[in-house]
């Protein structure tokens, strides 16, 4: 397990084609994969905005896959906010 020092907290917010296009199911298998906790939503202004927390190296690496997108996304801007840890999630999930 990390130690609680590398415990951070991410928002990302990504902009693009990023709805309909299977963008939350993405960044929730990315999340799963890492164990990490948050959720991911669609925003009304069409950006896709996920709040994380985990170890840091495990959120670089779901800000990778959020760049990446899955097949039928284009990704044309990618904001980042780094905060400290919360611990307010039991799981990541996909919210609506």
């Amino acid at each position: 397990m990390s130690s609680s020092e590398d415990l951070k907290r991410v928002v990302v917010r990504v902009r693009g084609i990023v709805q309909r296009v299977g963008f939350r199911y993405w960044v929730y298998k990315a999340a799963a994969k890492k164990s990490l906790k948050g959720f991911v939503k669609n925003e009304p202004d069409g950006s896709v905005l996920i709040v994380a927390e985990g170890p840091k190296k495990d959120l670089e690496y779901l800000i990778e896959m959020a760049r990446e997108g899955p097949p039928e996304a284009v990704v044309e801007e990618i904001d980042i906010k780094w905060e400290d840890y919360k611990g307010e999630f039991r799981d990541f999930s996909i919210a609506f």
